[in-house]
């Protein structure tokens, strides 16, 4: 099972202030960050587009291109690159840049976002959510198959043996589909044998099982290899060796971010007790002491067949110390505990 961190480019807000931090100052924190998960041996980094003054980052391909530069192993892609406002030949272009810079390194994972900014930004209709997203992933596959390429839409100009480049390293950009809980979604990337993952974000995680059903149950009967099978959790995480101390620092920054977020979405008040809650065993909170992350991740692999795991480290923008100290714990305690508990078990 791969092991991996995901990251939106949270800011942190000054409470005297109400200002936010410097753009500048995230993204240098960011690549320091991806720097030392390449460093102790974590497998994954995603980063998520944004339009929004809470986070830095709108390009998720330009963070990659620069985090390639100063990494060796780890595999680098959005987490997600929202399709529906993009445009897809101008998407595998870049991607395939970091993919060529990185040695193979990158990756494209495309969904229709959990926020609406960019539609209207880049003259979009949001009433067109759904159509938007289907056409312009059946341009991505084919473009990603075919470098010269023969196409028509409804949203978008058609294309007559118009030649993309440069291409991905062995002419194959991987690309993922993330998805929040939509049925017709997971269907559709099963249909398509598309690798899926799933943000569990809240509630009890073992809710989601009949979409990983759904998933598996479909992949299969469309004739796909199993082989292939790759299927990852998106979910909040943050590591420290005090759990109590940890939550104390870090359930006010949380806490707020969620109440941001939900006023925008008609959400009451964010509350302590969805917090522990989200903690325990049963919930989807990956903040805690490594022992107890271990056995938590163990669990998920276990319930739900996973090939990936994503710890979702900068909600709420924690400090850049904390993140540091999180992701040092992730890849040296907590990622070679579930390794070695992963290999036992298919030995």
């Amino acid at each position: 099972m791969e092991l991996g961190i995901s990251m939106f480019g949270d800011l942190r807000v000054d409470l005297a202030t109400g200002k936010f931090q410097s753009t500048q100052q995230r993204l240098t924190e960011l690549i320091e960050e991806i720097r030392l998960m390449d460093e102790v041996g974590l497998d994954y980094f995603g980063i998520g587009e944004h339009h929004r003054p809470d986070y830095a980052v709108p390009s998720p391909e330009i963070v990659l291109a620069a985090a390639a530069t100063v990494t060796k192993k780890i595999r680098l892609g959005s987490a997600v690159s929202v399709l529906s406002s993009s445009d897809p030949v101008k998407l595998y272009q870049n991607f395939a840049m970091v993919d060529l810079l990185s040695g193979g390194r990158a990756e494209l994972m495309a969904g229709r976002g959990s926020f609406i900014e960019s539609f209207p930004l880049f003259g979009y209709n949001l009433q067109d959510y759904d159509a938007l997203f289907a056409e312009k992933l059946d341009l991505l596959l084919t473009i990603n198959k075919n470098e010269r390429v023969t196409w028509k839409g409804k949203y978008r100009a058609p294309l007559n043996d118009q030649e993309v480049l440069p291409r991905a390293v062995n002419n194959d950009l991987s690309i993922w589909i993330a998805v929040g809980g939509t049925p017709q979604s997971v269907v559709r990337a099963g249909k398509l044998g598309l690798p899926l993952m799933i943000a569990i974000i809240g509630g009890s995680p073992a809710q989601f099982q009949p979409l990983f059903e759904l998933y598996k149950k479909t992949y299969l009967e469309n004739g796909h290899d199993p082989a292939n099978y790759r299927i990852g959790i998106h979910s909040h995480a943050l590591f420290g060796e005090n759990e109590a101390e940890l939550s104390k620092v870090y359930y006010p920054l949380y806490a707020a971010q969620m109440d941001r977020v939900g006023r925008s979405r008609g959400w009451p008040p964010y509350q302590r007790t969805q917090f522990d809650f989200g903690k325990s065993k049963h919930g989807a909170l990956f903040i805690g002491e490594p022992e107890a992350m271990v056995d938590k991740i163990l669990h998920m692999q276990e319930l739900f067949g996973l090939t990936r795991f994503a710890a979702h480290m900068d909600v709420g923008a924690p400090s850049h110390r904390d993140i540091m100290k999180s992701i040092e714990i992730y890849g040296t305690k907590i990622a070679p505990e579930v390794r070695k508990a992963v290999a036992a078990k298919t030995a």
